[in-house]
């Protein structure tokens, strides 16, 4: 991560492919996409790779983008979840995208996860 970022602000391309760990330090995968929210100006999610057993079947895993800490001195993002939890939490293939549209659905991740949704705030 370079010094000369401004202050908390960071280009989406560069946090694509950003490794993400859980906070004992297993890898968990990488981000794929962050999601915005154009009615409220918001990062709704990121999408989280994740390879099963020997990297084969990779799943997709949406995660409110609260639930992810940047830990700054290596550009690594921490997801408070530890990997069987990510393991038995429901994914999806890339052709199959959830919809995000579907605020039922966005309400059930954002509660998965513990987090307050932006949307409430």
């Amino acid at each position: 991560m370079r010094t000369t970022d401004m202050q908390g602000i960071l280009s989406a391309d560069r946090m694509i492919n950003r490794k993400v760990i859980d906070p004992e330090g297993q890898d968990l995968g990488k981000i794929k996409e962050i999601m915005i929210d154009l009615r409220y100006g918001r990062i709704a999610y990121a999408v989280l790779t994740f390879s099963g057993l020997f990297g084969i079947a990779e799943k997709l895993f949406a995660v409110p983008w609260k639930s992810l800490l940047l830990r700054r001195e290596d550009g690594i993002f921490i997801l408070n979840v530890d990997k069987s939890t990510l393991e038995g939490s429901l994914g999806f293939d890339r052709a199959n995208w959830p919809l995000a549209s579907n605020r039922q659905w966005l309400c059930d991740l954002y509660e998965e996860y513990k987090c307050e949704p932006y949307w409430t705030e």
